[in-house]
Order: C-alpha cells, then sequence, then structure tokens
C-alpha cells in the first residue's frame, strides 16, 4: 500500500513538474482582454482575434483596455458568428505568444478566423500575418482588416457583415491600411 501510495505521488509530482514547463500567459485569463473560451467551436462557426490600438503597459490599464475591447468586438457583436479573442499584448513577442496560445489550444487547421487590429496593435497584427501568411490562409484566415489610427467604434456593423460573408463564403479579404468600412448614413 506504501509503495503504491509513493508511487502515485511520483506520478502526480512529474506530471505537475513537466506540466508546468510549457506555461503561457496566456494561459491566464487576465493576460486577454476577451477569451470566449466557454463557447463550444461547434455552435459559432469562426473565430475572430482582435488587437486594439493601445499596447498593453502594466495592470493600470488592463481594465480601460477591456472595456474598450468589448465596446468593440464584445457583448453580443459577433453572437452566432465567431468566438472573440482579444489578447493583451506589450510588443511583437506577446502577439506571437498569444496566437501561438490560440493556434494551439482553441484552433482546428481549417476553422475560419479573421484578424481586426487598429493602431499599433493593428500594426503588429499586420506585420505578423505578412510574415506568416501562407501558414495563416493554410489554417483558415479568410479575412484582415487593419488601421493605422483608432476611433471608438471602429468595429462597424458593415465589418461583422463582411467577415459573415467571408466566413460563409470561405474566401479570404483583407483591408490593408485603411479605415474599416463605415456604417451607412455615417
Amino acid at each position: 500500500m506504501k509503495s503504491r501510495l509513493l508511487g502515485l505521488a511520483a506520478f502526480a509530482s512529474m506530471a505537475l513538474f513537466f506540466g508546468c514547463s510549457s506555461m503561457s500567459p496566456y494561459d491566464y485569463l487576465e493576460n486577454w482582454a476577451i477569451r470566449e473560451d466557454p463557447i463550444r467551436p461547434f455552435v459559432v462557426p469562426s473565430d475572430v482575434i482582435y488587437v486594439q490600438g493601445e499596447l498593453y503597459l502594466n495592470v493600470t490599464n488592463a481594465s480601460l483596455m477591456t472595456s474598450y475591447a468589448l465596446d468593440e468586438v464584445g457583448r453580443g457583436r459577433f453572437d452566432g458568428l465567431s468566438r472573440v479573442f482579444s489578447p493583451l499584448v506589450a510588443n511583437e513577442d506577446d502577439l506571437e505568444e498569444a496566437l501561438d496560445w490560440y493556434f494551439k489550444y482553441h484552433h482546428t487547421k481549417g476553422r475560419p478566423f479573421a484578424f481586426i487590429g487598429e493602431g499599433e496593435g493593428g500594426m503588429l497584427l499586420k506585420r505578423y500575418e505578412e510574415a506568416n501568411e501562407g501558414r495563416l490562409r493554410r489554417l483558415g484566415l479568410v479575412a484582415s482588416f487593419y488601421s493605422e489610427s483608432t476611433r471608438q467604434h471602429y468595429v462597424t456593423e458593415d465589418t461583422v457583415k463582411e467577415i459573415r460573408r467571408c466566413v460563409s463564403r470561405a474566401r479570404y479579404r483583407s483591408i490593408w491600411g485603411r479605415e474599416m468600412p463605415e456604417e451607412e448614413g455615417e
């Protein structure tokens, strides 16, 4: 009995040791403005990766960044269409680590996804796409929207409609370096 308990304890400690060696900061919810894990992939047909204009500086701006992301791409904007993932990133390394985490834990090859980026975050996302374009297209990238400028309500209903069209047709569309589609009547 004692040897069995020792064996179980050894197994548990090895599992903890080896399991923790590959921890990412993006395993933790506090490193995401939005991370819609609970929504099962079969409930919605696609994902949206959103990187906002301001880069993450420290804990004090995390709540403001989360509120902004919720206004832009959260609170039902993509209901029935996409799960939303918005990492808090300070630089290119953070962005790459967040996207690696997403692809490892929440993406299956061929599942449509879109990139939306604005300001500094959008430029990081755009450079990442340019460096990995072939791989991203094979993984299922169907749309990317970037702008160097930022404004509140950057993501419009027309943007959501365009992503819906790209997902349903599995056809890639990119809007590089210009504003998002404007709402009618604006």
